[in-house]
């Protein structure tokens, strides 16, 4: 792996007080190409654009898919990944179903902790800061034949990061568009489920609402995800969240959420969730939260949802199992206490 250091960097330059999510990226890129079936030419090199030929099939029949992880700083300065294995295999899960090559697991984790070391300054320590991590594949290969591509790029990115939401939040319950449909895409990180979600979510958002809730795409019946998250109910003294499925993603923090609270008590759910025992719940006074779960915005607790006609405020409660369950999940990302499960990794 060829190592291309920057000259001088940009991190001076940067507010980290006031980072719009997504918008300011380190110093330093990974990229690797795939050619004649082999992955070649690994490299870091500076942050900055790269060269893409218009009839590059990505462009024409959307082969690309990516992962969100993050990287933590504890108190001591040193740098932690939070379940790294899992980003890996999704990724693979993602790259196989759209027909791209799998990326070696050496070559990810040394070019990933060789990022990390070179833009450690770029991770800031304390709750709430940490370095959004990008890797994604796609079809570069210029030609617009329409079967899967026979060359790819895969790269690394990473952009500071802190609060991805602030303010209250709330999400309308989508009955007409859906996300994905039984046997498609909406198990990996494709980018084009989230393409066809941008213009729902634009209507939702001139109604008043931040994010959309997703439903079955055959009878709008059934809860599924969020666009950014996957989604807990409290119904009483219950929690309950949607089992995976081939439509739902597998969300890390999900799956690690669902642990947590096992291990804590709470007595815990995976099963399916029909749109009319929320809207029942919450009329009974009995929804006492919901919240949702991602790489990005950890645990979000939701204030209030709309469906059809209706628009439901939920109750400001003490001690709400959200802010319980994203203490303890922060606990140990940011290395505050013992790791039981072994998930917090060094970088």
């Amino acid at each position: 792996m060829k190592v291309n250091k920057i000259k001088v960097s940009k991190i001076d330059q940067i507010d980290f007080d006031n980072l719009d999510f997504g918008s300011v990226f380190t110093d330093h890129m990974f990229t690797c190409d795939y050619i004649n079936g082999e992955w070649v030419d690994a490299q870091i090199c500076p942050y900055e654009p790269i060269t893409i030929s218009p009839s590059a099939r990505v462009f024409h029949y959307g082969q690309a898919c990516f992962e969100g992880m993050k990287a933590f700083k504890d108190n001591n300065n040193k740098t932690w990944l939070f379940r790294p294995n899992d980003n890996y295999e999704r990724i693979i899960k993602s790259s196989v179903r759209l027909a791209m090559p799998e990326f070696p697991k050496e070559l990810f984790f040394d070019s990933l902790n060789k990022l990390l070391e070179l833009d450690n300054n770029w991770i800031k320590p304390g709750l709430g800061n940490s370095l959004y991590i990008r890797p994604f594949i796609f079809a570069s290969e210029d030609t617009i034949n329409a079967t899967e591509a026979n060359e790819y790029k895969f790269m690394i990115i990473c952009a500071p990061a802190n609060s991805y939401y602030s303010g209250d939040v709330r999400v309308k319950i989508e009955k007409s568009f859906s996300r994905a449909a039984k046997g498609g895409v909406g198990y990996a990180k494709a980018a084009g489920n989230y393409a066809a979600q941008f213009y729902p979510t634009i209507l939702a958002r001139n109604q008043g609402y931040q994010q959309i809730i997703w439903t079955d795409s055959s009878t709008h019946e059934y809860i599924e995800e969020a666009g950014t998250m996957n989604l807990f109910f409290r119904i009483g003294d219950k929690l309950i969240t949607a089992p995976t499925s081939d439509s739902i993603l597998d969300g890390i923090t999900r799956k690690s959420l669902i642990k947590i609270s096992k291990d804590l008590g709470i007595d815990i759910e995976v099963r399916p969730i029909k749109v009319s025992e929320i809207l029942n719940a919450a009329k009974q006074n009995n929804l006492k939260e919901i919240f949702g779960s991602g790489t990005a915005v950890v645990v979000l607790p939701i204030s209030g949802f709309g469906y059809e006609n209706e628009k439901i405020e939920l109750p400001t409660i003490e001690n709400p199992w959200s802010l319980l369950l994203k203490k303890k999940l922060n606990d140990i990302q940011y290395n505050i206490t013992e790791d039981p499960y072994g998930w917090r990794i060094k970088a």
